[in-house]
């Protein structure tokens, strides 16, 4: 029998099929003003929202994704630092922090959960329009532009006095050395404007993120079976981890596109200097998540299965208690509640600290990539997106079939997750000793980590506002032409170019024979698919088990309050991730991948974005820092299996099967569509479920 039919013949004496008998209720009907109906009705039940929510997530967290792949061709774009960028990441999770808990503490009393979430969906269509709006404003760029075949026949000026501006650009990458000659500095574009618009974006979506994660949880775990409840959200959240694929996939075909699509670039997307098409998703995922905050809104308060389940427990148990109205008082009462329960607290923690490690690997990951591994943004985005996330997916979805199967205590729940942090501990401290072996960069000292950019040969050259444009020279890679000491360039028919008169470059073999002087456009090619292809291996093991440990916590936070306190305990769990994880973490990272910079683009006001990092240095500290807040989260696991022994987690089978014992003629009833309790009229309003 289909779910729809079973809630059909669950409400029907709620049908007004029979004389006397009540209409179905407001709280328990699908659709909004005359968006109403028998179709409607039909999907008013568990396994439709739970699929909505899991596809509604899937967009959502898409988004997320989407922009945490794209940051480092923002990065390029409006010459922004990781620092900058860290902080424009948290502006979301300040906006939770505010307002997270007290919003889903009052709408969890209170309101209508599920169009509750819709509000808070549509603010993340909002970010979505604000995060497009910069290109929208600030256009491509003139160094993009400045690559491209058309540069000067697109409208930004005449095509006549193309050649002329396309030779200065190019003298102006060679070395200046003759008397009163230097770059002059570059203004950043837009000033703060871009980086105000993104962070107003990240600010608005953490209202609406807040509003989706808590509610949508706490709404489909009253709606459903206890003894249900982990294969189902495992399904809902196995959706929504399609997301993050589906989001490193939609980036990674953006970012194969000119930031300009309908220009001709000169360099290929593996040039340092290539500018994807980064604003060209969010047209996407702002249509599609309007559409799914509008079907999420058409759900009822209550689905009518639940609500039949559970005015017959509260009938059973001679319950008419009504929920308390939301207040201030009433709410600081509830989160000094939820404070002293030591399951929640060290669960929380838990959480807190493994996240702060992962946080890195987030929200700068594809960045990571392209650092270690010499991968595109594009490649880097697609290929740790699509198949790491789907070994997470795999693994979220097996461990809810095995939950939901096997039913384990809450201990042996909680011992796994202890596993799986020990894991992740091993898997980050292996990051650290893979990367590629590359040191071919011309001035990097192996004792001091820094990079020489000045020497004999180029000291007059005033190369310090010179733009990064690399070239490799028999096996060296010079930051530009100017710092190699290239005073001219030869350009081919077939448009590719050569640097000639090369001061810095070998001028000589090993035995003695002369080499031309020349340098060719781009960084030296590097062999990293190896080691690329072993972290990604690293990666997906990492995430397969990774994931497996959500539907666990989820458990645990849920089984560990009572029912009146979840909305509430979870707002109160995203407000200490909020505080404690999302917000220092970006911040504290993106200064440190900072530190281990080599060459920053100089710009009027100071540097702008980093061109080259010292990947040996970062590696090692940002892996090794990374294992070690994730093992102070394995000690808060390990808090959580101790303290877990008595909790239970399904015990909702049992007594439903004592109750089955006791009254085989109410339970015949129910099968026949016959509730043996009267159901509240529409009108009367005292009853809350």
């Amino acid at each position: 029998m289909t779910d729809s039919k079973k809630d059909a013949e669950a409400t029907k004496g709620m049908m007004g099929e029979t004389p006397g008998e009540p209409e179905l209720n407001d709280d328990t009907t699908c659709g909004i003003w005359f968006i109403k109906g028998p179709f409607l009705q039909k999907f008013a039940n568990k396994k439709a929202f739970v699929i909505l929510n899991g596809i509604m997530g899937l967009v959502m967290t898409a988004s997320y994704v989407y922009f945490g792949n794209t940051i480092s061709t923002i990065e390029k774009r409006f010459k922004l630092n990781s620092r900058t960028t860290g902080f424009i990441t948290v502006g979301n999770d300040i906006s939770t922090l505010m307002f997270g808990a007290f919003i889903t503490y009052y709408a969890g009393k209170r309101g209508h959960k599920p169009r509750w979430i819709a509000l808070g969906v549509y603010t993340v269509v909002l970010f979505c329009i604000l995060n497009g709006l910069p290109h929208l404003l600030y256009g491509s760029g003139e160094d993009a532009l400045m690559l491209t075949s058309e540069y000067g026949g697109t409208g930004e000026m005449n095509a006549s006095v193309t050649q002329d501006i396309l030779e200065r650009h190019n003298k102006q990458m060679l070395c200046q050395n003759k008397p009163g000659a230097s770059v002059k500095c570059v203004e950043e574009d837009g000033g703060y404007g871009p980086t105000i618009i993104l962070f107003a974006a990240q600010f608005i979506s953490g209202l609406g993120g807040s509003l989706y994660y808590t509610l949508g949880t706490t709404y489909m775990d009253d709606n459903i079976k206890k003894s249900k409840t982990p294969a189902l959200i495992s399904i809902s959240y196995f959706i929504r981890m399609l997301g993050p694929a589906i989001g490193a996939s939609l980036s990674g075909y953006c970012l194969s596109l000119y930031i300009s699509p309908k220009l001709h670039p000169k360099i290929n997307n593996r040039d340092p200097r290539w500018l994807g098409a980064w604003w060209l998703g969010w047209i996407v995922l702002s249509v599609a998540m309007f559409i799914m905050a509008s079907l999420v809104a058409l759900f009822p308060r209550h689905l009518p299965r639940a609500y039949v389940r559970r005015q017959q427990s509260r009938q059973s148990a001679n319950e008419t208690k009504t929920d308390e109205a939301p207040s201030i008082k009433d709410f600081f009462v509830t989160i000094k509640r939820l404070c002293k329960n030591k399951i929640l607290m060290c669960n929380n923690f838990a959480g807190i600290f493994y996240l702060v490690g992962y946080m890195p690997f987030w929200t700068f990951g594809t960045k990571y990539a392209e650092i270690m591994f010499k991968q595109s943004a594009a490649k880097a985005s697609f290929v740790t997106g699509t198949i790491g996330l789907g070994f997470a997916a795999a693994g979220l979805l097996s461990s809810g079939l095995v939950l939901s199967k096997f039913k384990p205590s809450a201990r042996k729940m909680a011992l796994w997750n202890v596993f799986v942090s020990v894991l992740s501990v091993c898997g980050l401290i292996s990051y650290g000793f893979l990367g590629c072996l590359t040191d071919d960069q011309k001035g990097l000292s192996e004792t001091s980590n820094e990079l020489q950019t000045t020497f004999e040969c180029n000291a007059d050259c005033h190369c310090d506002f010179v733009k990064y444009s690399p070239v490799c020279s028999y096996g060296e890679t010079f930051i530009s032409p100017c710092h190699a000491g290239c005073q001219n360039y030869v350009t081919f028919p077939n448009g590719s170019k050569i640097f000639t008169d090369c001061s810095c470059v070998k001028n000589q073999t090993a035995s003695g024979d002369p080499l031309p002087s020349v340098a060719n456009p781009g960084p030296c090619p590097a062999d990293c698919e190896g080691r690329f292809h072993i972290f990604l291996a690293i990666v997906c093991v990492l995430k397969f088990f990774g994931a497996s440990g959500r539907a666990t916590n989820f458990l645990v936070a849920m089984r560990c309050v009572d029912e009146k306190d979840k909305p509430a305990s979870m707002g109160f769990g995203s407000f200490l991730v909020s505080l404690l994880a999302f917000i220092p973490s970006p911040i504290i990272f993106g200064y440190i991948i900072d530190t281990t910079c080599l060459v920053w683009g100089r710009t009027c006001t100071g540097n702008g974005n980093c061109w080259l990092y010292n990947a040996h240095q970062l590696r090692y500290v940002l892996c090794f820092s990374a294992a070690f807040f994730v093992g102070i989260g394995t000690l808060f696991d390990t808090g959580v299996w101790y303290l877990v022994k008595d909790l239970n987690v399904f015990d909702e089978d049992e007594d439903e099967g004592k109750d089955d014992t006791k009254t085989g003629k109410e339970m015949q009833d129910l099968k026949n569509g016959k509730p043996k309790y009267e159901i509240v009229p529409k009108e009367d309003k005292n009853v809350k479920s």
